[in-house]
């Protein structure tokens, strides 16, 4: 398992290890392992596998995709409702320029 440059969390390393405990190549292990990076996604992953016993590397990578689909998507709902929030802040109380008179 390479370490590359992000610090992986330790569901993604369980990751690891069970997609190798079930036969699939140490390289698509460690690509799975390295994308799926996070505690959430890494975790998806794995409740996806324990619903199946043997699964194409194709429908693996499906799922990947779909759970770091799901995660940009959550992060740009967050980004969204911050940047709204500033906005009604700015609306409510202004920009903080004071007029000169």
């Amino acid at each position: 398992m390479s370490d590359g440059v992000r610090k992986r969390a330790a569901a993604s390393i369980d990751l690891y290890y069970e997609l190798e405990n079930r036969g699939y190549p140490e390289d698509f292990c460690d690509a799975i392992s390295f994308e799926l990076n996070t505690e959430y996604t890494a975790k998806r992953m794995l409740g996806y596998l324990r619903h199946y016993e043997v699964l194409p590397v194709e429908d693996i990578v499906d799922e990947m995709l779909a759970i770091l689909s799901d995660r940009e998507r959550f992060i740009q709902k967050k980004i969204l409702e911050h940047d709204q929030a500033k906005w009604n802040e700015y609306m409510m109380y202004g920009f903080g320029f004071e007029e000169e008179e």
